[in-house]
């Protein structure tokens, strides 16, 4: 079973062999004349009848972009944030009203540049469990979990090309009626990788 520990041990040696400048790619590489704007997300771990799970969110239709769409509770940096996780912080509590202090951040993913010319920096937290929700009603239509040694198996996704990229598309079979596919899909599987390699 891992631990708290070993996740964060684990997040830390791989970030360790990456430098700043080692951004991984999530889809396409954004032009030099385009600079990619600053974000966050948190993968939001929950433990449930001893095991984990990744909680995720389905944007609603009336958000401005990815409408209808899976994914982890975040969005652009706010002036004046010095760090990923007070970006990521920030919108968990905004979209889904689980505020800092029931969090526990265990570490980070390497940054990706997405599609959309953002610059995403994963951080990985614990929530506390139970929880309390309180759903942004224009961001967040409904929360979902998928235990992850479900999203571990690589039966469970496949991986289409996409042009331009040396990375393909990743897209998770259903889960609970929700696909998670794209960018959220690209940052579960580095998390996955990172922790059981």
């Amino acid at each position: 079973m891992l631990t708290e520990g070993n996740i964060s041990d684990r997040l830390q040696a791989a970030l360790a062999l990456k430098s700043d400048s080692a951004v991984e790619y999530s889809e396409i590489e954004t032009s030099k004349e385009t600079q990619p704007r600053c974000a966050a997300v948190l993968i939001p771990l929950i433990q449930e009848r001893g095991a984990w799970h990744i909680l995720y969110t389905r944007r609603t239709e009336r958000v401005e972009s990815h409408k209808g769409q899976v994914s982890f509770p975040g969005g652009a940096c706010d002036q004046g944030e010095t760090s990923p996780e007070d970006t990521a912080l920030r919108e968990v509590e905004e979209e889904i009203g689980v505020g800092r202090e029931a969090i526990r951040i265990l570490g980070r993913l390497a940054s990706m540049v997405t599609i959309t010319s953002y610059r995403v920096t994963p951080v990985v937290g614990v929530l506390d469990w139970p929880a309390v929700f309180r759903l942004s009603e224009h961001e967040v239509e409904r929360i979902f979990t998928v235990p992850l040694a479900w999203l571990s198996d690589p039966r469970n996704r496949w991986e289409l090309p996409f042009p331009g990229s040396q990375r393909g598309v990743v897209v998770y079979h259903p889960y609970d009626g929700e696909i998670v596919w794209g960018a959220t899909a690209r940052m579960t599987v580095d998390f996955v990788n990172t922790i059981w390699p």
